[in-house]
C-alpha cells in the first residue's frame, strides 16, 4: 500500500467537530476532499494527520487552535460607527462583508455585533481560537510523479 507523503495528492472524507460535538463541516454527503500534501492547501494539523496514512485507514485527531486557524486575535476586531456604513447595507449578525483596504486589497469580515451607534466587525476566521477534532478516512493516494 502507498503511504501518504509530501507531494502526494490525496482524497479524504472527513467530519470536523468542535469540542462540544457540534459538526462544523463534513464531506460525507459529497465528493472527498482532494489536496496535495505539503502545499498548505489545508490547515497544518489536518495535513500532518493525513501524512503516513494508507488508503482505507481511518483516524480521529484533535488539532489545537495553533495548528488549525490560529488564535483569535482581538486586534482583528473593529467597531465601526453606523454613520460610516454605506446606506445601502443593513448590517445583520453573522453577515459576511468584504472590506476594501486603501491599498485595494479586500478581505472578508463577519458582523459580530450590531447596535444603534456601531457595528462590530471581526476579520478572524470563524474557527480561530478553537480546538478542532476531525474524523478522517483516507480514500485514495496518487503518488508524486518520480
Amino acid at each position: 500500500m502507498t503511504q501518504a507523503k509530501a507531494g502526494d495528492t490525496v482524497k479524504v472524507h472527513y467530519t470536523g467537530k468542535l469540542d462540544d460535538g457540534t459538526v462544523f463541516d463534513t464531506s460525507n454527503e459529497s465528493d472527498p476532499l482532494e489536496f496535495t500534501l505539503g502545499e498548505g492547501q489545508v490547515i497544518p494539523g489536518f495535513e500532518q494527520a493525513v501524512m503516513g496514512m494508507n488508503p482505507g485507514d481511518s483516524k480521529t485527531t484533535k488539532i489545537p487552535a495553533d495548528n488549525a486557524y490560529g488564535p483569535h486575535r482581538p486586534e482583528m476586531v473593529l467597531a465601526v460607527e453606523r454613520a460610516q456604513f454605506p446606506a445601502h447595507i443593513e448590517p445583520e449578525l453573522d453577515q459576511q462583508l468584504q472590506i476594501r483596504q486603501p491599498d485595494g486589497q479586500t478581505f472578508v469580515v463577519r458582523v459580530t455585533d450590531v447596535n444603534e451607534s456601531a457595528v462590530t466587525l471581526d476579520a478572524n476566521h470563524p474557527l480561530a481560537g478553537q480546538d478542532l477534532t476531525f474524523d478522517i478516512q483516507l480514500v485514495e493516494v496518487t503518488p508524486v510523479a518520480a
